[in-house]
């Protein structure tokens, strides 16, 4: 006689528990990340900076980083945490609006960087021949423009320009450098055999760069995109420290502008000036570890020792 299961109970088996396990697994790549000292440290730090950028109004308490709320030169209090600029501004909110455009400005910047270098470079080095010449012809010549001096020049025809302007500036000027490694590691890839086996099954062309030398290209894509970004966001703040940008745009490189137009060293205000640098610093240190993060990932000699 079979034993009645009681009402209300089911009957795991131990394979089902395991299927279900298997599903909820953490990727592989994630737990890489995860056990590496230098990208837990970057990835938290460059979280901070986003979720500022992020929820600026809400943290600020207002939507007017322009606003004067006291005297000038106000040290910290708890009144205001990062004090007053010459203007009577408050720091803390400038620095929140500041983190905004410049994150926004670096990581779109980087983007757009990255995806032209993507284009140019795996186009070149897979079709090869006349393609191959014309666009090495093509990055030649930016790679042997004068960067920032050319950067200088048309942010200072353009009179003062804004987070826009300056995203296409950089990304038009900058693109070269990621190209030329693309397109060599490309060429390394394009007579490998899963990709003689997938132009033999008569794969597009498109499939094959998309889904066969891409793929095996993603640590120096990211690598490259990191690169790119933190190019964009201490080029900006250069631009805007020396008065190329839109001064009445808030970033941490205006800020630093405006506390070199009101001489804050000479009188002290030293919280008008050492936030922004020590964030633009600290964003910069963060893409820095995750760069090195990856290397140590994907690169096996060097597994183990950002364990």
């Amino acid at each position: 006689m079979e034993k009645s299961q009681p009402i209300g109970v089911t009957a795991t088996s131990p394979g089902a528990g395991r299927r279900a396990m298997a599903r909820f697994r953490i990727p592989e790549w994630l737990v890489n990340v995860l056990r590496n000292r230098k990208a837990v440290v970057g990835i938290t730090i460059l979280s901070i900076f986003v979720f500022m950028a992020l929820f600026a109004p809400q943290l600020a308490g207002t939507d007017k980083p322009n606003r004067i709320v006291a005297r000038s030169h106000l040290a910290p209090s708890l009144e205001h945490i990062l004090g007053t600029t010459r203007q009577g501004q408050d720091v803390w909110v400038q620095m929140l609006y500041g983190a905004r455009t410049t994150m926004v400005i670096g990581f779109v910047t980087g983007t757009v960087i990255i995806i032209l270098a993507s284009i140019v470079g795996i186009t070149a080095g897979y079709l090869g021949g006349f393609i191959d010449e014309a666009l090495s012809f093509v990055t030649n010549i930016f790679l042997v423009l004068p960067g920032l001096p050319l950067i200088i020049v048309v942010a200072g025809w353009l009179e003062k320009p804004g987070p826009v302007a300056i995203i296409m500036v950089l990304s038009f000027t900058s693109w070269a450098y990621g190209a030329r490694v693309l397109r060599s590691q490309t060429l390394s890839l394009r007579n490998s055999e899963f990709v003689a086996a997938a132009r033999i099954a008569g794969e597009p062309t498109w499939r094959i760069v998309a889904f066969e030398i891409l793929p095996n290209m993603i640590s120096l894509v990211v690598s490259a995109w990191i690169g790119a970004v933190l190019y964009a966001i201490l080029t900006e703040s250069g631009l805007a420290y020396i008065g190329l940008g839109d001064s009445n745009t808030i970033s941490w490189g205006s800020i630093l502008y405006w506390a070199q137009q009101n001489q804050a060293l000479l009188v002290g205000a030293w919280w008008t000036f050492i936030p922004p640098g020590l964030a633009i610093a600290l964003v910069g240190l963060s893409l820095t570890l995750i760069n090195y993060a990856i290397d140590e990932i994907t690169n096996p000699r060097l597994k183990g020792e950002g364990a």
